[in-house]
């Protein structure tokens, strides 16, 4: 089973007067990225809800927001004095300077962040364990948001291989008529250029053993279809984390799938070359997703 790197999840619960509301989305992303909003009187424990969004979420860009409101829309605000002296008297003093009209200057300075602040009390240890179990129930839908999308990926992926696979079969028919090709060329140029009493056929049948070996793309349909039921066996696995190791396997495929194009010497295993690079494309397009 595989899960999606693209998630969401919220959760609230309501704590005395205090409607505590925990939200998660997470996007695509290559490193693990956490960023957390969350009330100051929080700060101090951020790390505990840290590790306890890391060790489920695992991968991709993760941003947390804590939000408290008062479930009586009394929400305590207060004025930070000091700061709003400050502005007030340095605007004040520059309009004088400039010329320029003071306007509606008291509203202005109440819109710049940090004027008007929330009044945090102080955290208890029953808020907090009400702040952790949202945490919790949110990580909870996340995951589950993550393993429906993860299911669609997984889907995705197995009919893309199992394409692969299908296209993979059809090379081999034209195997024996790459050789009779082969054979027919190398004996029609002969022909142009010299007497068929002049050629040695033994060293005639040498040298199209030679370039048979060359050509030959047996070992690299061999491994391609190992890679591919590697791919599968891992997508199957338990673990959630394994979105890098489908990646390392589909970079492999593609080696394989392009020194067949190399040695194909065939324009209709060409064409079967392309259609396996084209849902390769998109395996590498949907792996990107993979947490």
């Amino acid at each position: 089973m595989i899960f999606s790197m693209t998630g969401y999840g919220k959760a609230s619960m309501t704590y005395q007067d205090k409607k505590i509301t925990v939200e998660i989305r997470t996007l695509n992303g290559r490193h693990t990225d956490v960023r957390f909003r969350i009330p100051q009187n929080y700060r101090e424990r951020e790390h505990i809800l840290r590790k306890m969004v890391l060790d489920k979420a695992v991968r991709g860009k993760i941003e947390v927001v804590v939000d408290v409101l008062s479930t009586g829309g009394d929400d305590a605000y207060g004025l930070n004095q000091p700061l709003f002296k400050k502005y007030y008297q340095e605007l004040t003093q520059l309009s004088e300077e400039l010329q320029i009209p003071q306007g509606d200057i008291m509203t202005a300075i109440l819109r710049i962040p940090n004027v008007v602040v929330a009044e945090e009390g102080e955290l208890s240890d029953e808020e907090w364990a009400v702040v952790r179990n949202v945490c919790k129930q949110a990580i909870e839908k996340l995951l589950l948001f993550r393993s429906t999308e993860g299911a669609a990926l997984e889907k995705d992926l197995k009919g893309r291989i199992e394409a692969i696979q299908s296209v993979l079969a059809q090379v081999n028919p034209f195997e024996e008529e790459r050789v009779e090709n082969l054979r027919t060329r190398l004996r029609q140029r002969l022909d142009e250029y010299m007497n068929k009493e002049e050629v040695d056929e033994n060293r005639f049948e040498q040298e199209v053993l030679f370039y048979l070996e060359k050509i030959d793309i047996n070992e690299e349909k061999v491994r391609l279809a190992q890679h591919c039921k590697y791919f599968l066996e891992e997508m199957a696995k338990k673990e959630v984390s394994k979105g890098k190791k489908l990646g390392f396997i589909s970079q492999e495929l593609g080696r394989e799938i392009n020194t067949m194009g190399a040695k194909a010497y065939s324009h209709e295993i060409q064409r079967l070359v392309v259609d396996m690079k084209d849902e390769l494309e998109k395996i590498k397009e949907q792996v990107m997703n993979v947490v």
